[in-house]
Order: structure tokens, then sequence, then C-alpha cells
């Protein structure tokens, strides 16, 4: 029987995925770690999750101190899912405690396993962020490409460096079997992330002349892919997006809300004054961002849920506050058509009759 550690339980995802390790039969002991105390658990996935949590041995502990070696040892922890992986710094006041948490507190995880005889297999938590986004960037990136420059969004340059010590501890430790999930932004009926919250707002900033393509994947198939990590082997670093793409036009249409194109220099001034602004979202907007999921559909034999779909969920859940109903869009946008064409008509039909022509001879167009 598997005992499996899992940090970062103090947030929505920790949590519903040590919930979902707690009712596998497969699986021994689960132990949640993070530095909130077990009443601050984000489950609002309902009592389903927190009667599955009841199972789960709460341990409260910071990843930042040397403690973590402790808890891992003391548990005979075969399994360790880094999940403490933080994308926003107003989540944990501010960038320098978010970059704190990510590069020591992953530091300090990755001692404790090296030195764990016990440990065996390491599941991580990363983002498609590790690819950067810029003008020099493939139309598709795979696992294997790198990034054509550095990111200048903190959080992206956090996963580098995690990354990195990952791949450190590997050397060390070849006998860990390591898996790095590469997640695009979550979307879902209960997510709670930056982006979900960026397409709720009533009017929506947008880069001037700008429409990336996006993709997401609903959390549900984030936390299968988690839960097959841990209950199977697939060793290596894999992208997690669901098939399929939205240009974020698509997205705000979708969500019912209102684009304000400004320029791009305006945004990324608002990325160093506004809260719950960055660059990694500024860049996301600018050049935006696909990934190849072949690899993880070969290797898991599971396809998540397209985007589009993960993200009508999304939109159908946040509705009652859009400003625009998708079917007023659609009305708006069969108005809209009628009036183009009805105006080609009419152009036609004005060029006829000054070269001579009859109104019969124009054509439909």
């Amino acid at each position: 029987m598997r005992t499996v550690v899992v940090t970062g339980v103090g947030r929505y995802l920790g949590a519903r995925v040590a919930a979902r390790l707690a009712r596998d039969p497969t699986v021994g002991r689960v132990i949640g770690v993070d530095a909130a105390p077990t009443p601050g658990l984000d489950v609002a996935a309902g009592a389903d999750v927190l009667e599955d949590l009841a199972a789960v041995e709460f341990v409260r502990a910071d990843l930042r101190a040397a403690e973590i070696a402790s808890v891992i040892a003391d548990a005979g922890a075969d399994t360790v899912v880094h999940l403490a992986v933080v994308a926003s710094p107003e989540a944990v006041g501010g960038r320098a405690a978010m970059k704190e948490l990510n590069i020591i507190g992953t530091m300090q995880l990755l001692a404790a396993c090296q030195q764990a005889p016990t440990v065996r297999k390491l599941v991580v938590r990363s983002s498609t962020a590790a690819y950067g986004a810029s003008f020099r960037d493939p139309a598709v990136f795979t696992e294997d490409t790198e990034p054509r420059e550095v990111p200048r969004g903190g959080f992206a340059r956090d996963i580098l460096d995690i990354e990195g010590y990952v791949r450190g501890f590997c050397r060390r430790r070849p006998d860990v079997m390591a898996t790095v999930l590469r997640f695009v932004p979550f979307v879902g009926r209960h997510a709670d992330t930056r982006l979900t919250r960026y397409f709720s707002q009533p009017v929506v900033p947008t880069v001037l002349g700008r429409d990336p393509r996006l993709q997401f994947v609903h959390v549900e198939d984030a936390l299968e892919v988690l839960h097959r990590s841990v209950i199977e082997d697939h060793p290596g670093t894999y992208n997690v997006a669901g098939p399929g793409v939205l240009l974020l036009s698509q997205a705000i249409r979708r969500a019912g809300r209102v684009a304000v194109p400004v320029p791009e220099f305006a945004l990324s001034a608002a990325a160093t004054l506004i809260p719950g602004f960055s660059y990694d979202q500024v860049d996301l907007f600018v050049h935006g961002r696909v990934v190849d999921v072949s690899r993880l559909i070969g290797e898991y034999r599971f396809t998540p849920r397209p985007t589009a779909e993960a993200f009508d969920e999304f939109a159908r859940a946040h509705r009652p506050d859009a400003l625009l109903a998708p079917d007023r869009v659609r009305a708006a946008e069969a108005t809209l058509r009628d009036s183009v064409r009805l105006l080609r008509l009419a152009g036609q039909w004005a060029r006829r009759r000054a070269s001579g022509g009859g109104a019969d001879q124009v054509r439909e167009a």
C-alpha cells in the first residue's frame, strides 16, 4: 500500500488531490502538508470532498523549513506529490513571499526526498509558462521545446527554476521516478485562479491589435492526470491541456463579457501597479501559447475534454452576471451579418447603375 505525501493541501487543487487519493483503495495513507491551518482548506466542491479529507492526515509544516524532512522520513513516504506551487503573489502576500515559497520550498522538499530512502516517486505540478511567450515562439510547443527568451514574468521564471531543481534531483537520485506535469490554466465551475477572475470581470482589458490563441484544462481532468501519475508509472514531462484552442476574443464572447482593447504598454504598466495582473498574463495575451498533448494522450491513454468545452462550463457557471447573454450575442452577430450583406448588395447595385447596368445584374453576395 502506498504512503503519499501531498504538499499544498491548504488550497483547492491540493485538497482535491488529497481527497481523491484518500478514496483510492490502492493507497494506504495520505498525508497532507501545508503551512495553513486545516480549517482554511478551500474546498468549494462540497461535502463529499470534506468527507474524504477526514481520512487525510494533516501536518502543519512550512516547506521552507527543514522540518519537512522529518515529516517525509517519519511517514516512510514512497510517493511525494508537490502541489505547493504559487502562481499569484497576492495569494501569499507579495512577490517576495511567492518566490521564497516556490524556490526555497521546492529546494527544501527535494532535499528531504533525497535524504529519504523510502521515496520512489515524485510528482511535480509545473506549468506551460515554462515555455515563455515571445514573437519567436513556434505555433505549437512540445515537451522538448526550449524557451526562446527568458520570461519576464516572475511565475514563469520560478517554474524554470523548479524544473531545473527537479532535473538535478533526478541526477542525484536516479532510482526515483519523477513526473513533471505542465498544466495550462485551469477552468471549471469551481476554479478560482487569476485567469478565471480575469474572465469574470464585466469589462475585460485586452492588448490592442492582438487576439492570441489560448488553451485551458478542466480541473477534473487535471485531477485525473494527477491521480494516475500517483497510482501508475509515467516518468517524464507532459503537457496537460484540453485539445483545441480558443482565441481570446472567442473566450470573452463566450463568457458574455465586453473586451476593451488598450495599448500593450498600458497593460505592462498595470502589471507593475495593479494587484492581480502580471507580466506572465500580459505576455500570454500578446503572444498566446498552444501546446501539443499527444505525448500525454499516448502515455496515459486519457484525453482531457476539449479547451472550448472546458471553458464553456466555466462560462455557464458565471453567466448570471454576464453583461451579454449568449443568445443576445448571437442575435447581434446575425444582425451584423445581414447588415453587411445588404451594404454589399447596395454597393454592387450602385456600381452597376454607374456603369450603365441594371439592377437585375446585381449578383447576390
